[in-house]
């Protein structure tokens, strides 16, 4: 008899041995996804990692045999654990010192994070995300970075997919009113190649011919680091800001081109250390959002880059 129960125990924990392991390659294949979708949905690699790793949780505990479609399961649950993250984090942010901008990631290895479109990966974008309810972000993102049918959003939400089609186009019409059409990458490189030159040496006469006259200049330096509190508002201001600012900074610092959100971007180092990386929005009317990410804790993927 004791026999027969061996046998039976050594041939269940090979069946879970197995299922364990068909439910890891399933997570695997859409792992890229559900990080892609966290990401948008939060702006913070981290947060997106904590998501991902809570639904690799979820998804050991399921019932997987009457799951037909693991990679709309998976994203489904990963969205959902993203809108209830997303709803905490606002509140967390409230206490944020300073400006909070989007943690970038070096998209340079991946440069869609998961997905097929990347407009909903950059920077300025996700920073006006914020603005927008979980579930308006949520409908966003699914829509215009994965191409995800409302019908299936409307499922994932909870929702009709008449209130789906509505959260997506009020989310477009949020970004419509807040940003201008960008430029085309061999304008947005160049500009900013113009822009840190004239940053580094100062030149005013050159940043007002680039700076929008609307420009706001964002400083993330979460309290950890010296940096503006405050945003800095239009062109005039923004470019003094910078003229003053130059002499402080610049003489000591090295720069390297990267890629952060899939948009060339400039990580600013001293003796070694990143201590920024700087990101712009432009449209044709010129440089129109800076952004200065200058928390450590945000920079990491760039020091692992410079180490190495």
């Amino acid at each position: 008899m004791s026999t027969i129960k061996l046998e039976v125990a050594t041939m269940n924990a090979a069946g879970d041995a197995a299922s364990l392991d068909q439910a890891a390659k399933d997570f695997l294949a859409v792992r890229p996804q559900l990080f892609g979708v966290a990401y948008r949905m939060l702006g913070s690699a981290v947060e997106a990692e904590d998501v991902v790793q809570d639904a690799w949780l979820r998804w050991q505990q399921t019932d997987r045999a009457r799951v037909l479609e693991p990679a709309a399961f998976l994203t489904t649950v990963t969205t959902r654990l993203a809108i209830n993250f997303a709803q905490s984090a606002r509140v967390r942010r409230e206490s944020y010192v300073g400006p909070w901008l989007p943690e970038p990631v070096d998209t340079s290895a991946d440069p869609h994070v998961g997905a097929e479109r990347t407009e909903a990966l950059q920077l300025a974008v996700l920073q006006l995300l914020e603005k927008l309810s979980p579930v308006e972000r949520a409908a966003y993102v699914l829509r215009e970075a994965f191409d995800c049918p409302h019908r299936q959003i409307a499922h994932i939400l909870e929702t009709t997919e008449a209130n789906t089609r509505q959260l997506v186009s009020r989310a477009r019409k949020h970004l419509a009113a807040e940003r201008r059409e960008p430029v085309g990458p061999a304008d947005h490189r160049r500009l900013l190649e113009v822009f840190l030159d004239a940053a580094r040496t100062g030149n005013l006469a050159v940043l007002e011919q680039v700076l929008a006259a609307d420009v706001v200049s964002y400083s993330d330096g979460g309290g950890v680091r010296g940096a503006s509190k405050i945003p800095v508002f239009g062109r005039t201001h923004v470019s003094k800001y910078l003229v003053a600012f130059a002499p402080r900074f610049w003489p000591a610092a090295q720069v390297r081109w990267t890629e952060a959100n899939g948009q060339p971007a400039v990580v600013v180092s001293i003796d070694g250390n990143a201590v920024a990386l700087l990101s712009v929005d432009v449209s044709a009317e010129g440089i129109n959002r800076i952004m200065w990410v200058m928390n450590p804790a945000k920079l990491l993927p760039y020091v692992a880059t410079l180490e190495g």
